[in-house]
């Protein structure tokens, strides 16, 4: 067995283990409060705009290192190349203006509120 098996299994059993330590008792009626509701709204929104801007500007990094050195290697190919990098960088910033849209949604609307 390889140590990253072992080391999976390990962990799998640890987080088998504490799973019931995080077991909680239902809400009354079973429905979340709108100010609850609300709060995990707010937080998700967070982190998925945090994800998005990130992931957003790697993407954005590699892309422009990418058509950097394919210019410096073919300086003919420029304008091919300017052009794929122009439309790779609209749908990867794209992606993060709709990530900020959902994350807007989600912050103003309350979408789950009664």
């Amino acid at each position: 067995m390889s140590k990253r098996s072992v080391v999976t299994f390990v962990f799998m059993v640890i987080a088998a283990a504490a799973a019931p330590l995080y077991a909680q008792e239902p809400a009354a009626g079973g429905l979340a409060s709108p100010t609850e509701v609300a709060k995990w709204s707010i937080i998700t929104a967070g982190f998925a705009l945090a994800f998005a801007a990130g992931l957003a500007a790697l993407a954005q990094g590699r892309a422009v290192s990418a058509a950097a050195e394919g210019i410096a290697r073919n300086p003919t190919a420029a304008g091919d190349i300017r052009g794929s990098l122009l439309l790779g960088l609209v749908l990867i910033e794209s992606l993060a203006i709709y990530v900020l849209l959902i994350s807007l949604i989600l912050f103003f609307l309350k979408p789950f509120s009664a």
